[in-house]
Order: C-alpha cells, then structure tokens, then sequence
C-alpha cells in the first residue's frame, strides 16, 4: 500500500470528475476453485486497489460526489476468523489506513446505496466481470444481473480511464519492480532451454520465481517452441534443437503491479541463418517503436511505421513484394502480424480492459480499425507521459492462416505465397517490453533490458 494521501488524493480527483452522485467501487470476493474453502488464490479489483488500497475480499467503497463522505464498508473478524487467521486489524482501523473516515458493516451497504435511489440519486458504478458483484448490483440497485453491464456508469469509466492512465511515480517504482521480477524469470528460461527439456518444467519454475518475490504470474504463463500460436498454453512438448522458444510471462507484486514481457530464444543456444534473418527483422521493429514513442504520438501511428519495417524485412527475404506503403495500407502485412503492438500496463496486465477495451485504447479522436490485425491493436490513442505501454511486435508463420489466404488468393500482389510456404515449419518470434512515456521519448522499466540482441541471447545461453 501507498501512503493514505495517495488514495485520499485519489477519491477526491474521482468526485470532481464524476461531479455528483454516489460512486459504488466494488471489491471482489473469494472464488471457490472446487469447494467453498478451497479458494483460487484471492485477487482484488484494481480499481478497488487504486482507490481503496486494501486487497481484501468481501469489500465495497462508497465516494459521494456531493457531500464529499466516503465509507469503507467490510465485516469485522470474530472469534472463529481470529482462531484461523490469527488477529485483525478492525475495520476502523483498515479504514483509517486509507484516509476513510466511516467504515461500516458490509451489510449496511444496501442501506446507504438504498436512500441515495430513494432520493433519486445517480448511483455510478464500473462495468462488473464477476457474477457475484453482478447479482449484488442488482440486489443493490434492482438493476437485473445481467444487464449490470450495460448500465454500468460512462462518466465513472471515463473519469477512472482518465486518471488511471498516467502513472504517478509511485506506481512507476512499483511497475520497475515488476519488470525487474521479470528479468529473472526470463533469464532463468534461457538458461533452461535445452533439448530434451520440457517446456512445462521451464513454465513451472517461471511461475516460481514470480510468486517467489510477489503475489503470483501476471497472466498464465505462455511458454512453447510452437510459437505461430499466439497464446500457446500447451507446455506438453520436449525441446528440439533447432525450433525456437517463445516465452511471454511477467509478474505481480504484492501490490498488484504487473511487468509483461516476450523473447523468443533459440533452442540449443544458437540461431540458424534462417532464424536470425527473421529475428533481426522483429528486433528492428521492436526498436523501430521503441523511437518513435513518445508524447504526443499516436501509439497506432507508431503501430504502422512498425508494420513498414516489417513488411520491408519481409521483402528484403522474398516473401513479401511490391510497394511497402501500399502493403501496409491493404493490410497485407498481416499475414505475419495479425496483433497489435501493444497495451497499456499497469496494476492489470492489460490495464483497465475490464472497463472496455475502446475507452482504455482509444478515444473520441483515434477510433478502432475494423482490418484483420489492425483491428486487434489495443492501445491506438495518442501518448501522454506517465503511461506506461507493451512494445511487443512479431512474425508468425501460421500454416492455416497461409493455407486460407492462399486459397482466396488474398494479397496476391503483394504476398510470395511460393516462398511463404517453405517458412510453414518456422514457428513465431516475438519481442516484448514495457516502457514508460518521459517527457521527450521513452525509456525501458526496469533495471536490466533482458538480453535481446543476438549476440546477447546467445551469450547467455551459452555461460
């Protein structure tokens, strides 16, 4: 947790947005993972940590925009916690530990959010993703669960987006942190990608070392040397020599901030002829984006001069062929990178994508593409500093997808169909980091950059 007036400083910039109104902020509850005491590993509400800092289960906040109140509403432990759990702090005294003043029974949240409907008050809440929260809305607001969603309050979500989307140095530090997690897991999967090892072994000891130093893995770890599948969860594979292994895993720490990175090692420990031409092309991208952001710039801008390198790489190889401009613009390139460049970062892995993808990513200004690949881009709007954003770019190989576009002859003057097909065996490489918007560019988070070049990767697979 943060200092008390950083919350306090929190609330009070959401009421001036929101302007009026009662502001429910919802915690999440314990999620049985196949009886009601076997528990998943428990995990808050972001917005609930950003605003409320407590990581807690069966929590709510109340922030009323016109008499300034705020209440933290939870129950106080009884004898029967305290014998399982050992003492609490009381619910005053969690309170008091973020600058709220009134802390209530969680039963009593009906009551409250009740008189504010009696009274014809807007009651603001953000769009809900657990099932729990969605029949307590209801009971709450008479709203039926599975409509809660779509009721969910725009002038909250914008003003959380909003505030949530430039980091302070506070959460800075902690994303560094993460990033640094980072490092060690994924030096540690170098040195373990040999042949015959097993891509569940490299997995599981990522999965260690991120819970090791905080909460657990940022997302379900994507570990394989059949990396055309973008979000390969299947580590049911040995390495072979001569595939690559494409790693993308990060961590969270205690407090819920995230580090999300990719690299795409060669197994064995040196990349063939055939492996590092396409390698150097996906690293020229990853710098490529890596120059241009910067305040100012939209990040789909950046999305396609990254396109170009790689469009102009891919002809450089013979797989791709005329003008690179008018490539791009036809969306040919996407044959190889059918994503985006990247998302925004921060106490999610994909920060704020609960509250709706559009409103994180985009704005009234730079809108979503409907074109295959650059419709999946998530982060397009224009850079601010303080944000905190995933430069991942990549070259995929994927057989079905060559297979479809041949046979709808799609792209034909711009595609080498004859040369794609002998790179159908390759696989995929990406290169992921997570940098931070300055004033004049971007910098890396983190202390170390994990090894990327070349020459680095192989160095340290080789010690």
């Amino acid at each position: 947790m943060f200092d008390s007036l950083t919350y306090q400083n929190r609330r009070k910039a959401l009421r001036e947005k929101v302007g009026h109104g009662i502001i429910l902020i919802l915690g999440n509850n314990e999620a049985p993972a196949n009886y009601p005491d076997n528990a998943y590993k428990f995990r808050q509400d972001s917005s609930f940590v950003y605003f409320f800092g407590h990581q807690h289960p069966g929590f709510a906040g109340i922030i009323d925009a016109d008499s300034h109140e705020e209440y933290l509403f939870g129950d106080d432990v009884d004898m029967d916690d305290i014998i399982w759990m050992g003492p609490q702090p009381s619910m005053k005294e969690l309170a008091a530990q973020v600058g709220v003043e009134k802390s209530l029974p969680f039963a009593r949240l009906g009551e409250v959010v009740g008189k504010a409907i009696s009274q014809r008050r807007k009651i603001h809440f953000l769009p809900p993703y657990r099932h729990d929260n969605m029949l307590l809305i209801e009971e709450l607001t008479g709203i039926r669960a599975s409509m809660t969603p779509k009721h969910a309050s725009m002038e909250l979500v914008r003003a959380v987006v909003d505030l949530r989307s430039s980091k302070e140095p506070c959460e800075i530090a902690e994303i560094d942190k993460a990033c640094n997690v980072g490092y060690e897991m994924h030096t540690a999967a170098m040195r373990l990608c040999k042949p015959g090892v097993s891509e569940q072994y490299i997995a599981g000891v990522l999965d260690g070392i991120a819970s090791s130093y905080g909460r657990m893995v940022s997302f379900a770890t994507i570990l394989t040397q059949n990396g055309q599948t973008l979000h390969n969860h299947d580590h049911s594979h040995l390495l072979q020599e001569g595939r690559l292994m494409l790693t993308d895993a990060g961590a969270e720490l205690m407090s819920c901030y995230c580090s999300d990175h990719t690299r795409t090692v060669p197994v064995g420990g040196r990349f063939t002829s055939r492996q590092r031409d396409v390698y150097s092309i996906v690293l020229a991208c990853h710098d490529k984006a890596l120059e241009l952001a910067r305040p100012g710039v939209t990040y789909m801008s950046v999305h396609l001069e990254v396109c170009k390198v790689l469009a102009r790489g891919l002809k450089d190889l013979g797989l791709m062929k005329g003008d690179v401009d008018e490539a791009v613009a036809a969306g040919a390139h996407a044959l190889f990178l059918p994503h985006g460049l990247g998302h925004m970062m921060g106490l999610d892995v994909h920060d704020m994508e609960d509250l709706g993808q559009c409103h994180v990513g985009y704005d009234d200004e730079v809108r979503p593409s409907s074109q295959f690949g650059l419709a999946s881009l998530r982060m397009g709007r224009r850079l601010k500093e303080g944000f905190v954003i995933t430069d991942e770019p990549g070259c995929y190989f994927i057989p079905a997808l060559i297979d479809k576009w041949r046979a709808e002859k799609m792209h034909t003057g711009f595609l080498d169909y004859d040369a794609i097909d002998k790179f159908k065996d390759f696989g995929g490489i990406r290169l992921e980091d997570d940098i931070l918007i300055t004033p004049d560019g971007s910098r890396f988070t983190g202390q170390k950059r994990i090894p990327i070049t070349v020459e680095e990767v192989e160095a340290i697979m080789n010690e």
